[in-house]
């Protein structure tokens, strides 16, 4: 059956809009039609449109929506506009593709979360790291049990932002970012450990703002046990000249690597089986085909998942998973602490804010 190409409306006209979606978006041509673009700054939304032969343009969510009809929004605002525009798309029946951090709390997520329906719209963020055919094959053995149990892992996000990378007003601040690195750069990484590892249950952190002039950290650290009773060592920096993604899971039977930067195909894995592994079994571990981990990998999932009128992944609790890693992290930093993941309920400071800022506080302010 021949399906109408989806109809979409983007939020948001700056780099990341520009820089990735778009892009993507031109290679799935056929398969959607970008229908409207919105900002809150007019002149760059009707600049935008001109660029990208978008036909309409709008300075606000709530024009664009009270005058498109359209299937989905893809929303490439800062973080602290996050929560807005979602909340105004589902109300309206529309499905969302957020970029990350995917809010900037749980309790917005949780809010969000509550008014999707079954059959959607669902709103489902970007974790794109999860789609490349390296992590869809290693998904699969974990499953299956191939590699033997999971024990250690290293998760290290180790980036460069410059002092000039935060003089826009929203960045490195908690009220409009909500979080340094670990909310912004590291969670690609972390989100593709945990959707492959599984939840975790204690996490004793470290943060520190080293020499960036910003609000929040500039570095992180943690060791974190999983359900499973693996152990999971996750550091975050924007801090590192030399800049490097490193992933590293081993099990009983083999370590698998994965270095990369900002994405990765087949090239960036590596499998290194266990002495006591046959040779013609380990051969048969690396994916088979080389689809690399892209924007356009997880629209694809998306767009056949909005077709079929099912959840997509990343939404929903598989979307939370990452945020509330977040929220365990600074919890644990902040209070010096080791911090369950069952600790994070709504009446702990941190599921309201990641700074875990009094509620009392910011109610009275």
């Amino acid at each position: 059956m021949e399906h109408r190409p989806v109809r979409v409306g983007l939020i948001g006209a700056g780099g990341i809009a520009g820089g990735r979606h778009m892009p993507t978006m031109r290679e799935l041509d056929g398969r959607l039609e970008v229908v409207a673009v919105a900002d809150v700054d007019a002149d760059r939304a009707r600049a935008f449109a001109e660029t990208w032969q978008i036909p309409h343009s709008y300075g606000s969510v709530s024009e664009l929506l009270a005058v498109e009809e359209f299937d989905l929004a893809v929303v490439c605002t800062p973080p602290g506009a996050h929560r807005d525009a979602i909340v105004a798309c589902l109300q309206a029946g529309v499905h969302v593709w957020c970029e990350k951090p995917p809010v900037l709390s749980l309790a917005e997520y949780d809010e969000i979360a509550a008014l999707e329906r079954d059959g959607g719209p669902y709103a489902s963020y970007v974790f794109q790291h999860r789609f490349g055919s390296g992590a869809a094959r290693l998904r699969e053995h974990i499953a299956a049990g191939t590699l033997g149990r999971p024990l250690v892992a290293v998760c290290h996000t180790l980036w460069y932002r410059g002092h000039s990378y935060y003089e826009p007003e929203w960045r490195g601040r908690w009220t409009s970012e909500g979080g340094g690195p670990t909310m912004g750069h590291g969670i690609h990484q972390f989100d593709l450990a945990l959707s492959l590892l599984g939840e975790w249950d204690e996490i004793r952190a470290l943060t520190g703002t080293l020499d960036r002039d910003i609000e929040t950290e500039d570095v992180s650290m943690a060791a974190v046990r999983l359900e499973s009773g693996a152990m999971l060592s996750v550091v975050n920096s924007i801090l590192s000249p030399r800049e490097t993604s490193y992933l590293r899971f081993d099990f009983t039977d083999a370590t698998v690597e994965l270095t990369h930067l900002y994405g990765y195909d087949d090239s960036s894995w590596r499998w290194t089986p266990a002495s006591h592994v046959a040779e013609d079994v380990a051969a048969s571990w690396p994916p088979s085909e080389n689809i690399a981990s892209s924007h356009a990998a997880q629209l694809r999932v998306l767009l056949d998942a909005i077709e079929a009128g099912v959840r997509p992944p990343s939404s929903g609790v598989d979307g939370r998973r990452s945020l509330e890693f977040v929220a365990g992290l600074y919890a644990s930093a902040f209070t010096g602490r080791p911090v369950h993941r069952a600790d994070l309920t709504p009446d702990n400071p941190f599921y309201h804010a990641l700074n875990g800022a009094s509620v009392t506080e910011e109610a009275h302010a």
